[in-house]
């Protein structure tokens, strides 16, 4: 009974969420958010590339691109929103991030009637779709529609052109220290995939599963990824060549990725899936040559 309760909660949650979003989605066809808090960087970056970035009059930390985001106001982060900064700021639209914010936060923000939208790009074509929602909710359809059509086509032009090489079985390693990776079901597993890699454990039970250095050695991958992030918490580096039972430490392919450009959902991300790509290809002559 308490499991259907929650249920019923939640499913009511989405409704009026659905509910609101087409009401405002309505009113914005007549008046075009000109106040708007962007509550993720890549909410902040996406505006910035279909011309509103001007309108964003509050975000959250790390929202650090273009460098003209460095100088909206921050209104908190990871660990939550600071409401009265948010309010000092009037904004007509709240854009949140469905799954990177604070639920209560966001359910403080509805109650006082603050039109909230939520991004929730979990796949690459998800992400010219958004871009068109944006464009949509600031009147700036057309500068959104340009930017989509040009992210659609590139997307489509790496889809074919590295499909066709021979697969490399590979280890994202997502964080050193616990060591984590990822599974089939996350947004790094579909830019391996368009590399053409096999990620080594897409069939982990958790989408960001915590593993051991000897599930590695089992897995004994070809090539270890390792995106570097910008953190204020000290990494641990891990020097695979110290374990020559896998292929990638024996033969030193570690490839370095630009974590800003992999783990943001925005149009710069095909920047960093061709960087990787690339990078992918030398590990996949380096063994074809070995042959």
């Amino acid at each position: 009974m308490k499991n259907r309760f929650i249920i019923t909660l939640g499913l009511v949650w989405c409704i009026n969420v659905f509910t609101t979003a087409n009401a405002f989605e309505k009113e914005v066809e007549e008046k075009p958010a000109a106040r708007i808090v962007a509550l993720a960087p890549h909410i902040v970056e996406n505006l910035f590339v279909i011309g509103a970035g001007d309108r964003i009059v509050g975000t959250v930390d790390y929202a650090d691109y273009p460098e003209a985001a460095l100088g909206i106001p921050r209104i908190g982060g990871y660990h939550g929103i600071q409401l009265e900064k948010l309010l000092a700021l009037e904004p007509d639209l709240v854009i949140a991030w469905q799954t990177g914010n604070k639920k209560d936060d966001l359910a403080k923000i509805e109650s006082l009637g603050i039109p909230v939208m939520y991004s929730n790009a979990t796949s690459l074509e998800a992400v010219s779709e958004e871009i068109r929602r944006f464009g949509q909710l600031t009147g700036l359809t057309e500068n959104a529609n340009r930017v989509a059509m040009r992210f659609d086509a590139k997307l489509k032009m790496l889809r074919a052109h590295y499909q066709s090489s021979s697969s490399l079985r590979a280890f994202y390693q997502l964080w050193p220290d616990p060591m984590m990776s990822v599974n089939r079901k996350t947004w790094i597993h579909e830019l391996m995939t368009l590399c053409h890699v096999e990620n080594v454990f897409a069939e982990a039970s958790n989408e960001y599963p915590q593993i051991s250095l000897e599930n590695v050695l089992h897995a004994k991958p070809d090539v270890i990824i390792v995106p570097h992030e910008k953190t204020k918490k000290q990494v641990e580096f891990i020097d695979w060549s110290r374990w020559p039972e896998i292929p990638a430490g024996k033969f030193d392919q570690v490839v370095d990725v630009d974590a800003d450009l992999l783990h943001r959902y925005t149009t710069r991300v095909l920047d960093g899936v061709e960087e990787m790509c690339d990078k992918l290809n030398a590990s996949r002559e380096f063994y074809q040559q070995r042959k």
